[in-house]
């Protein structure tokens, strides 16, 4: 397995990105993701009962046949906007369809940006003609500029291996900064292979790495109305077709899984805000729930990621966390290392290491590693901190 440069392309895929003027700063706001032809697909969406109309759309679409062009606008999220909402991303979809020649039906719609405000979807219909013209297997830097919101640089992972004989490449382009909390998808993102693979077996590997990937970062606990995560197979690869339990395809998961793992962790380490990168690992906990349960409330928990941010080594903060998770456990069984020193020992102050302590919870990288000593389950989370730069970001997202 090895990196490939993003320009050089996967087969049978272009990718553009442009500026149709939905941001007010002239940035790129539309992109286009189009397969040479119609191509295998799965998605996975988000768990919000408040779901914009393109993710409503892309959910149905995904079910009824193969796709072929993907329409990313970001700026605005096209979410809470009711019927009229529906008809301007199914009109935009229409729109792009009869210039690219293809089955309307084939085009999905993504959107980002501000919850509430109509689409302007007579800007998106304009700038079309010059998206297509700018589509090239090259493109797909401009396009995973074109979905950015708050992020503050683009995120793009791109792997290669052979298999069978053929050299299998997977390429993701993602989004995601804030309103990042796991609910299936935690952010826009959008992977292509040119492997040969069935449409049931792509929708499985899909939604098990999703799982283990996007599903195991926070950056604030928020889900968004947005949330979608698209994997698109050209098929190119003829030999070999990938098949359930063959070593072809225990390989292209392991692919996949590099990919999305990879730019789970970039959304991560891109946090609004965010000055410093925290794993957390649950350990010998009852069972799998609790070991998640107990990870994801020390994730989500404010006071220990300002904690972090001001690099004030509270450990209180975790235990306090720990307990009011719903997990299984025993204070007087707790122990807690940090970047590898012991911090707490039997659910107390461990003795001895407070200097080295305090001085490595000032790290850019914080290692929690947390022992419930409670059975033999574990479970691991990605977050990052919470800083004073993340409040005004999200003090005036809308202004």
């Amino acid at each position: 397995m090895k990196s490939f440069n993003p320009k050089e392309g996967v087969p049978g895929f272009s990718a553009a990105g442009i500026s149709a003027g939905i941001k007010k700063n002239g940035a790129k706001d539309l992109a286009l993701l189009l397969s040479l032809k119609p191509c295998t697909a799965a998605g996975v969406f988000t768990k919000n009962k408040v779901k914009a109309a393109p993710v409503l759309i892309g959910k149905n679409r995904l079910r009824k046949d193969m796709l072929q062009a993907v329409l990313v606008n970001s700026g605005n999220a096209n979410a809470c906007t009711g019927e009229q909402g529906m008809q301007d991303a199914l009109l935009t979809c229409k729109k792009a369809a009869s210039l690219l020649g293809i089955h309307e039906n084939r085009v999905i719609p993504c959107s980002t940006g501000i919850i509430g405000v109509p689409l302007p979807a007579p800007a998106i219909i304009k700038a079309l003609p010059r998206l297509i013209k700018s589509a090239y297997k090259s493109g797909i830097p401009d396009f995973a500029e074109a979905i950015l919101t708050t992020d503050t640089c683009q995120k793009v992972v791109a792997r290669q291996d052979s298999i069978g004989g053929e050299v299998i490449k997977v390429c993701g382009m993602a989004k995601g900064s804030g309103m990042i909390m796991p609910q299936m998808a935690t952010m826009l993102a959008f992977i292509i292979t040119n492997a040969n693979i069935s449409k049931g077996l792509l929708s499985s590997l899909l939604t098990k790495t999703a799982d283990e990937t996007f599903n195991r970062i926070t950056v604030d606990g928020e889900t968004s109305t947005n949330d979608t995560v698209l994997l698109l197979a050209s098929g190119l690869a003829k030999k070999p077709l990938i098949r359930q339990s063959s070593p072809a395809c225990k390989k292209f998961a392991l692919l996949l899984h590099e990919v999305m793992r990879e730019l789970a962790l970039l959304v991560v380490r891109d946090g609004e805000g965010a000055t410093k990168l925290i794993n957390i690992r649950v350990v010998n906990a009852k069972t799998g729930k609790d070991a998640e349960k107990a990870a994801f409330r020390v994730a989500n928990s404010n006071l220990f990621k300002t904690a972090c941010f001001g690099g004030d080594y509270n450990w209180g903060r975790v235990m306090a966390a720990l307990g009011n998770s719903g997990a299984a456990l025993l204070p007087e069984k707790i122990d807690i290392h940090i970047n590898g020193l012991s911090g707490v020992k039997s659910g107390q102050q461990a003795q001895g290491n407070n200097k080295r302590l305090k001085n490595s919870f000032k790290k850019a990288i914080i290692d929690i590693y947390i022992d419930l000593h409670m059975g033999r389950r574990g479970f691991e989370v990605t977050t990052c901190d919470l800083s004073c730069d993340y409040i005004k970001i999200n003090a005036a997202y809308t202004t």
